[in-house]
């Protein structure tokens, strides 16, 4: 009996990872081999900068309420945030963030209740 090999899911496979690494330069584009190891180098990556973007976006929002305090209230990011769990106002990072950059007024006023 002649040996069956699924051809049609193979080049379905071969097709997938290629258009993901459609956009490469040279080789990664149309390579099987170099484009398949690409794609999955660039997934792990991908998955790594997924986790990174937390972190970045967190020391983001503690820089913005750093300076905004020290603008508003002369007092340091760790004594406010201090303060501000001492005092049972539970805002997060993220919403304290957003307030210092586009609302200085609410801001201020959560600052004058932490005080």
């Amino acid at each position: 009996m002649p040996r069956s090999v699924n051809s049609v899911a193979s080049r379905a496979r071969r097709k997938r990872i290629l258009k993901f690494s459609k956009g490469f330069y040279g080789a990664r584009k149309n390579v099987w081999t170099v484009a398949k190891n690409t794609v999955e180098k660039g997934w792990g990556y991908a998955y790594i900068g997924r986790k990174q973007k937390k972190r970045n976006f967190r020391g983001l929002w503690i820089q913005r309420i750093n300076a905004a305090t020290r603008m508003y209230g002369d007092m340091s990011y760790s004594v406010f945030m201090g303060n501000l769990h001492k005092s049972g106002v539970e805002l997060n990072r993220k919403v304290l963030a957003d307030l210092a950059m586009n609302h200085p007024e609410a801001f201020k006023a959560v600052i004058e209740k932490v005080k």
